[in-house]
């Protein structure tokens, strides 16, 4: 039963609605003062507080404060005569819940109740209704012959779902999305692999946006205005996590355009990331700048050149323009990035790379705490959430909230989930990912991964004449039979990236601006 206290000091008056919400199934319990409601308080599990405003002794406004100072999340309405300002002001700044006007009636009463005791239930039940109603909508969708916008509309439909049943009493209705989901991770590796050699010849008139063409297609064009821009590159961001970030992001900017775009294979920094920056496929970089590119058994960072390849790219488009680029890896550069803004808007583009949510992704891999925090896409958001609201991010972004500049903020690549080994044999030459291997020799099930024996015609760098790449779907991982139930255990349910699902692929692109 739910226990609403009523402090009123005319109780007695009040028998028609007690009675009224005792027929409904609630329990009343009434005090005369505020002394007597804390006593109440004290004494008995309290779900709700009606508390009428203009009392003797103790006033409504005293009382509440002093019950919000030890039950912060008891739900108070405040019952007045008074529609007056500065009370309301005072009851708002207070935390009260809701409030009532006298005369009540009630039916006032009982829908107020609903609102603050029953909006979850209600909301999860309504919640539940709608996806079963579009599951087979999305269902029959993944039947058909979808084109790369349909498939990201899939996308946007399954991660909007999967936030709004994360919360949802029905774990049932749950598992059916997850299954959904994995359905059309399935059904979406399956078209990525066949299309995407087309895609990159230009042979298809079902061409998404690629890595390779990002910056030219939706930066530049903005690099024309008279305006700084500022590009945030925030390596293995989910398009859930950028949902999950938005609307910290809107207290302070507004959303000018949320955009997906499909990144190249392998989903990793050094291919996708490169890419970006190049605007050139791995293959053509390596043509192209044979000193600025390392291979895959290399020894080096694959990444130490991206600001060269921004500004050979840029220099390729006719950009003449000032340009700074800066990766923080540590609190302490990004604070000290925060006192350098101002320097910074003298810049026509300023690029700054955040790398916490991909270190995010390998620690959850090899530390049990991390893994336990972020244990599923609902606490890696969560994780994510927690990192930004205390992260030189934000205060980078509270700066130019009121500046008159483009803010694009974008990331390489996701991650996936993984849960299903995929056995293959490799030899010690082999790359490390889980989600991509390349070496001379390897043995696979070719309908288990997509396989690419000429990494040229998926414009990649060939090592020798007898190296394919190979790569898993969906919510597989690479698993080796030496020692294979030691390995599969260390990694299954962890957070990876490198191979195909709509996870890695599908990213997205934000433009923001000032309010």
């Amino acid at each position: 039963m739910v226990n609403i206290l009523w402090v009123d000091d005319e109780i007695d008056l009040l028998k028609p609605y007690v009675l009224f919400l005792e027929a409904k199934g609630y329990g009343i319990i009434p005090a005369i003062d505020g002394n007597e409601a804390l006593e109440v308080l004290s004494e008995k599990t309290i779900d709700i507080v009606f508390l009428d405003e203009n009392m003797p002794g103790l006033t409504g406004l005293e009382v509440l404060n002093l019950i919000k100072a030890k039950y912060p999340n008891l739900p108070v309405i405040m019952i007045t005569k008074s529609e007056e300002e500065h009370i309301m002001e005072q009851a708002i700044g207070s935390k009260i819940s809701d409030y009532l006007i006298k005369p009540v009636n009630p039916n006032q009463i009982l829908l107020i109740l609903k609102k603050h005791l029953e909006t979850r239930r209600l909301v999860s039940e309504q919640s539940t209704m709608n996806y079963q109603q579009e599951f087979r909508e999305i269902g029959l969708r993944l039947m058909g012959n979808m084109n790369n916008e349909e498939w990201i509309d899939i996308y946007r439909k399954l991660v909007y779902w999967e936030i709004e049943l994360a919360e949802s009493n029905d774990k049932s209705i749950f598992e059916i999305l997850k299954q959904q989901k994995t359905e059309a991770n399935l059904q979406f590796s399956k078209y990525y692999e066949k299309k995407y050699q087309s895609w990159l010849k230009g042979e298809n008139e079902d061409l998404p946006l690629l890595s390779h063409r990002l910056l030219k297609e939706k930066l530049f064009p903005a690099l024309k205005e008279d305006k700084p821009t500022f590009l945030i590159v925030i390596d293995n961001f989910r398009f859930d996590q950028w949902k999950a970030l938005q609307p910290m992001m809107e207290q302070y900017l507004r959303v000018e355009k949320e955009e997906l775009y499909y990144s190249i294979i392998p989903t990793t920094t050094q291919f996708a990331r490169n890419s970006i920056f190049a605007g050139l496929m791995p293959y053509d970089i390596k043509k192209t700048y044979p000193d600025l590119w390392l291979d895959e058994d290399e020894e080096g960072n694959k990444n130490q050149n991206e600001y060269i390849f921004l500004q050979k790219q840029l220099a390729r488009n006719g950009f003449d323009i000032k340009t700074t680029y800066h990766k923080v890896l540590n609190l302490s550069y990004g604070r000290k990035m925060i006192e350098n803004l101002p320097n910074l808007m003298k810049n026509k583009l300023n690029v700054i790379v955040y790398n916490f949510i991909d270190m995010l992704s390998h620690a959850r891999t090899d530390s049990d705490l991390v893994r336990e925090l972020a244990d599923d896409e609902k606490g890696y958001r969560s994780v994510t959430q927690a990192w930004f609201s205390n992260s030189p991010l934000l205060e980078v972004l509270k700066f130019l909230s009121n500046k008159d500049v483009n803010i694009f903020i974008t990331t390489d690549h996701g991650s996936v989930k993984v849960n299903r080994p995929i056995k293959i044999k490799a030899t010690k030459e082999a790359s490390v990912n889980l989600r991509y291997k390349v070496c001379r020799l390897l043995e696979y099930n070719e309908k288990d991964v997509f396989a690419v024996n000429k990494p040229e015609d998926i414009l990649l760098p060939r090592l020798n004449m007898l190296s394919p790449y190979i790569f898993a779907k969906a919510n597989d991982f690479f698993a080796y039979p030496n020692n294979y139930n030691h390995y599969v255990q260390y990694y299954k349910n962890t957070f990876q990236h490198g191979g195909i699902s709509m996870e890695e692929v599908l990213i997205p692109f934000i433009h923001l601006t000032k309010k």
